[in-house]
């Protein structure tokens, strides 16, 4: 009966000592440091967030290389007056740091004008955009944790046209986002 028993307990761990292997798999965290040249990105390629914005998004740190816990990117504003639909991230911290250009930042019913130097902390679940101000900017921006923004840039780098505004709200809730307003207005 014991032994019945061991062996029905083992067998009935199997499915979640295999689903954690396939978790494991999938991500794996960087045992060795690496380095990403300025103005290259970490595998080499350069989304353009094609109907969103004209940004530029250069990943350097994947969420690949952090077991998902952390995504950073460089992002090279060429957005003047313009920026992302109001939205949520239910799941993810988000932060930027603006390395150029000038910036309005809508977090919750706050504002904050940003410049060269400043940093900004964007909790989850808190509607947030932000609108360029400037010709040019850049910012750094990271995801804690990564959740599936390297693949929502993937997929706005493919659209050949602009999308509807249908379109952008499901492509931003197949990514774990919420679009919870229009873009914002550069006063």
């Amino acid at each position: 009966m014991r032994r019945r028993t061991l062996i029905s307990s083992a067998l009935a761990m199997l499915p979640v000592s295999l689903f954690a292997k396939v978790k494991h798999d999938a991500f794996i965290r960087a045992n060795k440091g690496f380095k990403v040249n300025a103005g290259e990105a970490r595998f080499g390629t350069h989304y353009k967030m094609k109907g969103v914005t004209l940004n530029t998004l250069d990943i350097k740190i994947s969420g690949k290389d952090t077991d998902n816990d952390l995504a950073v990117f460089e992002q090279t504003g060429l957005t003047p007056k313009g920026g992302p639909p109001l939205h949520i991230h239910p799941h993810q911290d988000e932060w930027f740091y603006v390395i150029e250009g000038e910036y309005i930042f809508q977090v919750g019913d706050d504002t904050y004008q940003m410049k060269a130097g400043d940093t900004i902390f964007l909790p989850r679940n808190v509607k947030h955009a932000f609108v360029q101000l400037t010709e040019k900017g850049r910012m750094i921006v990271s995801y804690l944790p990564a959740g599936k923004m390297e693949s929502f840039f993937e997929v706005t780098d493919k659209w050949t046209t602009p999308p509807s505004k249908e379109e952008i709200t499901r492509v931003f809730a197949e990514h774990d986002m919420i679009v919870a307003g229009p873009p914002l207005k550069a006063e």
